[in-house]
C-alpha cells in the first residue's frame, strides 16, 4: 500500500504500516449504529481494505456503513476512532474503491465529528481521479471551497456536479461567497455550452424556482436537439447516481424543477412531445409520454391538453409510442370517441414495449370498451381469458399497464348478451380453480339482474369448490328465491374455513327459500349471537328492509362501539332498517369529511356516498365537504396508475348525484 510509512492517526504520525495503526486501536467498550453489528467488524473491514489495497472492492466498504447514525439516534462511538482511517484509505491514490470510501465519509458527516479533522477529506476536491473529485462533493466542503475549485476545473464531468453543488450551497448562505457563487451560475446561464446551461438552470432553481418556468423553451430547444443528446450523458455526473445521467433522466429532474407550476410543467411536457413527434426523436417522445402519464394520473385538469396529443401520436411510426398513446385514450374513455376509428385500426397491432405491460392491439381494444365501441366486443373475452392465465406476468403498478378484467367488463352490462356465452364457457366445471374464473364471476356478481338468472345453471356447480363457492353464494343470496334451485347444492357446499363461513351457508340457504320470515329469524339470530366476536352479518338485515326494524338497537349498539368501517355498515343498515336520518348520518360524515380534507380512505367514502344517494338527502357539512371535493384537483384514489383515472372519475360521478340530493328530506330524522 502506498504511502504506509505518512499515515496520519489521531495526529500523530505513525511509523510503519496502518495495519500496526489499527492494531493499537482499543475498540473494546466503543458502538457501532446497530446492536447487531459488532465493533469487531468495522476494524475487521479496515484491516481488509487495507490489505487488499488496490484490489478492494464496494462489497468490502459495506460494513463501515455500520458508523453511520441511525436517524434519531445519536453518532455511535466508533465512529471518530474509525473516522482518520477511513480518510487514510479514501486518499490513498493505490486503493481501489476509493469512490465508495468517500461515500463512507459523506454518510459518517454528523454534528457530533464536527469537531474531527476532515482537512485531509476535504482535500479530495482536487484529487487527480475525476470520480473521487465528484464523490467528495458529498461531503460538507463548504462554498468557499467549491469556488476554489470551480476556477481551476477543467474536466466537464466535474464541473457540472461542482456547479450544482454550488447552487445548493449558494441557496442556503449570504455573504460574499454566496454572492460569487450565484454571479458563477449567471455567467454559465449567459455561455454558450447548452448542457452547462441546462446544468445551470437546475442549479439556479435552488435559489429562484421561476427562472426554469422562464427558461422553458430554451429548455425544450436543448432537450429537442438530437445532436446533443450523447453530450448529456457524456458529462452529466452526479456523486450520489451510480452512472452518467441520460437526457430522459434529465427530462424528468427537470419536469419536477416545474411541479410547484402545474400549468407550467403540463406545458412542458406536451411541447416536448410534439417537438419530439415532429422530430422523429422516438426516445424523447416516449420520456415526454411517461411523463404525461404521470400527470394524468394525479390530476385531471391534464386531461383536455393530453388528449389531442395521444391522439395524434396513434399513428406513430414508433410502436412504444403508440403503445403509450392508447393507454392515454383508454384512461380518458369516453372524451377519446373522437379517436375510435384510429383504435381500431389498431387492432392487429402487436407491437409492445419490454418495460410496459400489454400490447398495442390489447389497449387499443380497452381504448375502445371504454368509448362503448361494439368493434372491441370480437375476441374481447378471449383476450382477457389469456391475460388472467398468464404465467409470470409483472407490471409496475403506476405504470400504463393492461386492465384488471373487472374495470374491461362491468362498464359493458348492455352488452352482457354478447359477452355472456364465453364466459360461461370459462367457468365451467374444470376451470374453477382459474383466475379467469374468478374474475368473471365478480363481473356477473357486478351485472346483477337477470344476468344471474341465466348464469345460474353455471354458477350451481361452483359450490363445491371453496375458491369460488363464498363469491357464488354471494350471488345466490342477491337473487333471493329466483335462486331456490340450488338448495340441494347449497346442502353440500365446500366452504374456506373462516369465522363465520358455514353460518354463511345457513344464511345464503334462508336467503334464497321463500319463507322470509324464517330467513329473518335466522339473520337476526346470528346478528344477536354475534357479539363479541369477529363476525357478524349485520349487513344482511338490510335486505329485509324495515321488518327487520327489531334489530334496530342492536345494530345502533354496533355503529357507536364497533371499529372504523364495520361503523359505517352498522349505520347504512341502520337507515335502511328504519328508515331514519339520524343517527346515521353523523356516521356518514366521518366518512365523508376528511376527503375533503386529504384523506384517501376512498372505499368508505364510496359506500358513504352511494348511501345518501339512496337517502336522497345530506347534510349541510357534507353538502360543504363535497363542494370541496367537487373543485380538488387531485385523483379521488390512492391506486396507481390507471385506476388512480377511472376510480376518480367514478367517485366525481356519485359526488355530483349526491349534491343533487341537496335540499331533499324524504327521510325521518329521529
Amino acid at each position: 500500500m502506498a504511502g504506509q510509512d505518512d499515515v496520519v492517526v489521531n495526529e500523530a504520525v505513525v511509523t510503519g504500516m496502518l495495519l500496526e495503526a489499527l492494531d493499537a486501536v482499543v475498540w473494546d467498550g466503543l458502538e457501532t449504529g446497530h446492536p447487531t453489528d459488532p465493533v469487531e467488524h468495522v476494524s475487521r473491514a479496515l484491516r481488509r481494505l487495507a490489505l487488499a489495497g488496490a484490489q478492494a472492492t464496494a462489497g468490502d466498504c459495506d460494513p463501515l456503513y455500520s458508523l453511520v447514525a441511525r436517524d434519531g439516534c445519536e453518532t455511535p462511538s466508533a465512529a471518530a476512532v474509525a473516522l482518520p482511517f477511513v480518510i487514510a484509505l479514501a486518499t490513498d491514490p493505490a486503493m481501489g474503491a476509493r469512490v465508495e470510501l468517500v461515500e463512507v465519509l459523506a454518510a459518517m458527516q454528523a454534528p457530533a465529528l464536527t469537531g474531527e479533522d476532515w482537512s485531509a477529506a476535504w482535500a479530495l476536491l482536487a484529487d487527480p481521479e475525476p470520480a473521487v473529485r465528484r464523490a467528495a462533493m458529498s461531503l460538507a466542503v463548504g462554498i468557499v471551497r467549491l469556488l476554489e475549485r470551480w476556477r481551476v476545473e477543467a474536466d466537464p464531468t466535474v464541473r457540472v456536479p461542482l456547479l450544482l453543488a454550488l447552487g445548493e450551497a449558494a441557496s442556503g448562505e449570504a455573504g460574499d461567497q454566496a454572492d460569487e457563487a450565484r454571479a458563477v451560475l449567471a455567467d454559465v446561464l449567459d455561455g454558450d455550452d447548452p448542457v452547462m446551461w441546462v446544468a445551470a438552470v437546475h442549479a439556479s432553481a435552488e435559489i429562484d424556482r421561476e427562472l426554469p418556468v422562464r427558461r422553458m423553451d430554451r429548455l425544450i430547444e436543448v432537450f429537442s436537439d438530437l445532436a446533443l443528446r450523447p453530450r448529456f450523458e457524456e458529462v452529466w455526473y452526479t456523486p450520489t447516481v451510480d452512472g452518467p445521467w441520460t437526457r430522459e433522466h434529465l427530462v424528468w429532474s427537470t419536469v419536477w424543477l416545474l411541479r410547484h407550476d402545474p400549468d407550467a410543467e403540463l406545458s412542458f411536457t406536451v411541447e416536448l412531445a410534439e417537438a419530439a413527434q415532429r422530430s422523429g426523436d422516438t426516445l424523447l417522445c416516449r420520456e415526454a409520454l411517461d411523463v404525461a402519464w404521470r400527470i394524468l394520473t394525479e390530476r385531471r385538469s391534464a386531461e383536455a391538453a393530453l388528449l389531442p396529443l395521444a391522439g395524434g401520436l396513434l399513428t406513430d411510426p414508433d410502436g412504444a409510442v403508440r403503445l403509450r398513446a392508447a393507454n392515454i385514450l383508454a384512461a380518458l374513455g369516453p372524451a377519446a370517441a373522437p379517436y375510435a376509428d384510429r383504435l381500431a385500426e389498431l387492432l392487429d397491432d402487436d407491437e409492445a414495449d419490454g418495460y410496459l405491460d400489454g400490447t398495442v392491439r390489447e389497449i387499443a381494444r380497452w381504448a375502445l370498451t371504454r368509448i362503448d365501441d361494439p368493434r372491441a366486443l370480437p375476441g374481447l373475452i378471449e383476450q382477457l381469458r389469456a391475460q388472467e392465465e398468464e404465467q409470470g406476468r409483472a407490471y409496475v403498478v403506476g405504470d400504463p399497464r393492461r386492465p384488471d378484467t373487472k374495470d374491461v367488463l362491468i362498464p359493458l352490462r348492455a352488452h352482457a348478451d354478447i359477452l355472456m356465452p364465453t364466459m360461461l364457457e370459462t367457468i365451467r366445471p374444470g376451470r374453477a380453480r382459474s383466475s379467469a374464473t374468478r374474475s368473471f364471476l365478480e363481473v356477473l356478481e357486478a351485472w346483477g339482474g337477470d344476468v344471474l338468472s341465466a348464469a345460474l345453471p353455471d354458477l350451481v356447480p361452483l359450490l363445491a369448490d371453496t375458491r369460488t363457492s363464498t363469491m357464488v353464494m354471494g350471488m345466490l343470496s342477491a337473487m333471493g328465491p329466483a335462486a331456490a334451485s340450488a338448495a340441494p347444492a347449497l346442502r353440500t357446499c365446500q366452504v374456506p374455513d373462516f369465522p363465520g363461513g358455514h353460518a354463511l351457508v345457513a344464511l345464503t340457504a334462508a336467503r334464497i327459500g321463500e319463507d322470509r320470515e324464517a330467513a329473518l329469524r335466522l339473520v337476526g339470530e346470528a346478528v344477536m349471537a354475534s357479539e363479541g366476536t369477529g363476525y357478524s352479518p349485520i349487513s344482511a338485515l338490510a335486505a329485509f328492509g324495515r321488518d327487520a326494524a327489531p334489530y334496530a338497537d342492536r345494530v345502533r349498539s354496533a355503529m357507536e362501539n364497533a371499529p372504523y368501517w364495520h361503523r359505517l355498515t352498522a349505520a347504512i343498515t341502520l337507515w335502511e332498517i328504519t328508515g331514519r336520518i339520524e343517527p346515521s348520518m353523523r356516521v356518514l360524515e366521518e366518512f365523508i369529511l376528511p376527503i375533503a380534507d386529504g384523506a384517501d380512505s376512498f372505499w368508505s367514502f364510496r359506500e358513504a356516498l352511494r348511501t345518501l344517494i339512496r337517502m336522497g338527502e345530506i347534510s349541510p357539512a357534507i353538502r360543504a365537504a363535497l363542494l370541496t371535493v367537487r373543485q380538488s384537483e387531485r385523483r379521488l384514489s390512492a391506486e396507481g396508475g390507471y385506476p388512480m383515472i377511472l376510480r376518480d372519475q367514478e367517485l366525481r360521478g356519485l359526488v355530483e348525484e349526491a349534491l343533487a340530493c341537496a335540499g331533499g328530506g324524504s327521510g325521518s330524522t329521529g
